[in-house]
Formats: C-alpha cells, sequence, structure tokens
C-alpha cells in the first residue's frame, strides 16, 4: 500500500471517529437533556395538580367528590397527560384516559418509565390526605414526543455524516496528494537519477519538513554529480597518466632494444660498441629513475610521515650553500633570503621539494641567470617563494604543471633527463604537509613558485 493511500485511510478513520462520537455523544446529551426537562416539567405539573386536589378535598367537607372529580377533569390541559386516576384503596374514584398499568405504591410520591405498545410513558403517584384513608392521584404522560424525535436526530445525523464522510474523504484526498507530492517528485528524480541523469533535481518550492528533505536530497544530488565527475575526471587523468607512462617507456626501451640488437647482430668497433653500451646505460638509469620516482608518488599517497618542528630559514639556507658551487659553475646565481619560522615537517621530504624546485628553475635558465628564494612568516603561515629569471611558462602550461609527465618543453625537459614527474611529487609532498603551492609565470620573464604551509605558534 502506498504511503498516500495510508494517509488517506488514516484521516478517513480519524473523521470517521471524531465525527460518529461527537455526533452519538452530542445527541445523547441533548436526548437526556431533553428527557429530564419533560420529567421535570410533568413533576411540576402533577404537584400543582395534586396541591390543587388536596385544596378542594379539604374545602369539601361534604367527601362527595364531586369537587375534585371537576377539578381533575378542568386541570387536563397538557397535551402530554393521557390518563388521570383517583383511588381509595382497591376503589376508583375517578379515572379518565387510557387504562394506567398496574402500580403498587411504596411511598408517599413515586415515578416511573416504562414502555407499552410502543409508546414511552412517564408516570406519576402521590398521596392526597383526607380525613378518612388517603387517596391515591395517579397521572400517566405520554413522553414519545421526545423519542420520536431522537429518533429522526439520529435518522438525520446518519444523512449528514455520510456526507461529511463523503466530502472528508475527497477533501482527504486532496490533502494527501498535496502533501505527498513533493515526496513523487523525489522518487522521480531518485529514479532519474539511477538512471543517469544527472542533471534531475527536486527544486522544492515550500520549506516545510517534506522540502527540506527535498532541499537535502538536492544537495546530496550535488555532491554526487560532483564525485562522478571527479571520478571521471579522475579516469581521464589515470587513463592520460597510463598513455605518458607507455610514452615514456617506448622512447627508451626502443633505443635499448635497438643498440641492443646492434651489438647482438653486428661486429662493432670498441669505440662504437662502447657507444652503444653507453647509451643502453643512460636509458636504462632513465628508467629506473622513472621507476623509483613512480614508487615514491605511490608510497606517499599510502604511508603518514613523521612531521617534527623544523626552523625553515635553517633549512633554506644550509640547501641554498650546499647547492651554490654547484649553481655557480653553470653562470647561476643562487641567493636566499629568509625569515626565521618554525614550521611542523619532515625534513627530507621538504628538503627533496625545493631541490626539486631549484632544479627546475635552473633547467628554466640558458645562459645564466639568477635563482632566488624568499621566505617570510605572514599571518600564521610561512610563504616560501622561488624567483627564477629564466624562460617562463605560457599561462596554459601553469594549469597543467603539476600533472604527472607534462612538460612544457618535452624535447628540451628528455635532452636534460627529466620524466615530468618532479612538481607531482613536490604537489603530493606539501599536501602531506597541509600547505599549498602556485605558480606565476610569463614567457621570456622567468617564473616564481610559490609554497604556503602553516606556522607554528610559539
Amino acid at each position: 500500500m502506498r504511503f498516500r493511500q495510508k494517509m488517506l485511510l488514516v484521516m478517513v478513520w480519524l473523521l470517521t471517529l471524531s465525527y460518529g462520537v461527537g455526533g452519538v455523544l452530542l445527541i445523547r446529551q441533548n436526548f437526556k437533556s431533553t428527557l429530564s426537562q419533560i420529567k421535570r416539567t410533568s413533576n411540576e405539573s402533577y404537584e400543582m395538580i395534586l396541591q390543587s386536589v388536596q385544596l378542594v378535598n379539604f374545602v369539601d367537607i361534604q367527601q362527595d367528590f364531586s369537587s375534585i372529580s371537576n377539578t381533575l377533569e378542568k386541570m387536563k390541559t397538557s397535551e402530554s397527560i393521557v390518563g388521570i386516576k383517583l383511588l381509595r384503596g382497591e376503589t376508583v374514584l375517578y379515572q379518565t384516559g387510557e387504562t394506567i398499568t398496574d402500580y403498587e405504591s411504596r411511598s408517599d410520591f413515586e415515578s416511573m418509565m416504562f414502555t407499552r405498545d410502543g409508546k414511552n410513558y412517564y408516570q406519576i403517584c402521590g398521596s392526597v390526605n383526607t380525613d378518612n384513608k388517603p387517596l391515591q392521584l395517579v397521572i400517566l404522560y405520554d413522553i414519545s414526543p421526545i423519542y420520536a424525535a431522537r429518533d429522526s436526530q439520529v435518522r438525520t445525523y446518519h444523512q449528514i455524516f455520510l456526507l461529511l464522510i463523503v466530502i472528508g474523504g475527497f477533501t482527504a484526498w486532496i490533502a494527501t496528494y498535496l502533501m505527498t507530492k513533493p515526496l513523487a517528485k523525489v522518487s522521480r528524480t531518485a529514479r532519474a537519477l539511477a538512471s543517469g541523469d544527472l542533471d534531475a533535481r527536486v527544486n522544492p518550492k515550500v520549506m516545510d519538513e517534506i522540502g527540506q528533505i527535498g532541499s537535502d536530497f538536492d544537495n546530496m544530488a550535488d555532491r554526487l554529480s560532483d564525485n562522478i565527475n571527479e571520478l571521471k575526471l579522475t579516469m581521464e587523468h589515470q587513463d592520460q597518466f597510463m598513455g605518458s607512462f607507455a610514452h615514456e617507456l617506448k622512447t627508451p626501451m626502443t633505443s635499448i632494444i635497438g643498440y641492443a640488437d646492434l651489438l647482438r647482430s653486428q661486429s662493432l668497433t670498441g669505440e662504437e660498441a662502447q657507444e652503444a653500451a653507453n647509451y643502453i646505460f643512460s636509458e636504462g638509469k632513465r628508467l629506473e629513475s622513472l621507476s623509483l620516482k613512480l614508487l615514491d608518488l605511490l608510497m606517499m599517497k599510502k604511508e603518514s610521515i613523521k612531521l617534527i618542528p623544523t626552523d625553515m630559514k635553517q633549512m633554506i639556507d644550509n640547501l641554498s650553500l650546499h647547492l651554490q658551487p654547484v649553481y655557480t659553475k653553470r653562470g647561476i646565481m643562487l641567493q636566499s633570503r629568509c625569515e626565521h619560522g618554525i614550521c611542523l615537517v619532515e625534513p627530507d621530504l621538504f628538503s627533496s621539494v625545493l631541490t626539486n624546485l631549484l632544479d627546475n628553475a635552473r633547467k628554466a635558465i640558458d645562459n645564466g641567470g639568477n635563482i632566488m628564494i624568499v621566505g617570510e612568516s605572514i599571518q600564521g603561515y610561512y610563504r616560501i617563494r622561488v624567483f627564477d629569471n629564466g624562460r617562463g611558462m605560457p599561462e596554459e602550461a601553469i594549469k597543467h604543471i603539476t600533472e604527472a609527465f607534462y612538460r612544457v618543453d618535452k624535447s628540451r625537459s628528455r635532452a636534460q633527463g627529466g620524466a615530468g614527474l618532479g612538481l607531482t611529487l613536490c604537489k603530493e609532498v606539501i599536501q602531506l604537509h597541509g600547505g599549498t603551492i602556485a605558480f606565476a609565470s610569463r614567457e621570456g620573464n622567468g617564473t616564481c613558485v610559490t609554497v604556503t604551509i602553516k606556522e607554528m605558534t610559539l
């Protein structure tokens, strides 16, 4: 059974219960009130007749009861009085109207209700004090009209009740339709998402509880869509990675196989054989370097690192001092200007990041130049910038510079022994430290690489 049908049944059941119980209680209370009013009116009427009889009996000292009979005849003015009987012991002194049911008096004043021949009666019996044997006055009232009125009210109520149930059921159907319509939309949207329509959304118009569910569903769908898009992008990057990796292996492997076949199939001079062996060795070292960098990249994604407090100025100055002779031989001036700052880093890994950035700056300089490392504390972070006045990069290259196997100048990078994984490793290491890396460059004007990590507060 659908939720809408369950709600409809519950609402109709509640309407039926409330109308049924309320109507029954209302009719019952009205009947009891009317019946009490009739009994009270009948009692007052009886008291008045009884007092009149007593008064006439007191005046009429002859006791021929003719005056009492005349008085009773005149007092029978109410339409509800259907019978009057005056008795002395077993002797009937006066009787008019219907025969009154047998009655045995147990007190001076008694009343009773009974049903006879489909009619309802109310009988009152009382005593009239006389000098001799007391008289008994019995009056019978027909109270059938109030029962007939109750039955008429019940019939009318049944008709109104059925009409209210029909109207209430129709109204409940409309209400449940409007209330569950957003849920149906959520269901349709879920099916659309399951079928592959990632743009399907609920877009609730009313922000009640169900509308909030629709809004939360849309947020979930947005996250799901983003995750799927990221997954697709990751798969595309993996495909690109595998293609680039296969291409990187193809060139050295082709050279190695070619020179090895040359050594195997032909007689070469000692100089030619040495040249072939040297080329095979250099290409083998390239493959070894490539495999080691790939291994480092995989291991960094799986293993955690131990961070220790490190003075960044001391690390950078020591690295610059160590590399300066090598760069000086190539006509490149390496300088550093850093402030003191304590950061949580893994010294060896972070030193490899700086070494890689400096090496990339060196490769970007053709005929002598300058490389400057600047370190400074800025609002709780330590910022390291590596400047060079080399060839620079086009804007499009900056978007892909940290992708695996990407090279700005493929022929030059391969000739310099690069595998296109250095900046990818740098990005992974910096992310492990909770930092960021950014590039700014312009062709012909050099490059600035900015690394930012959080600084310890002392």
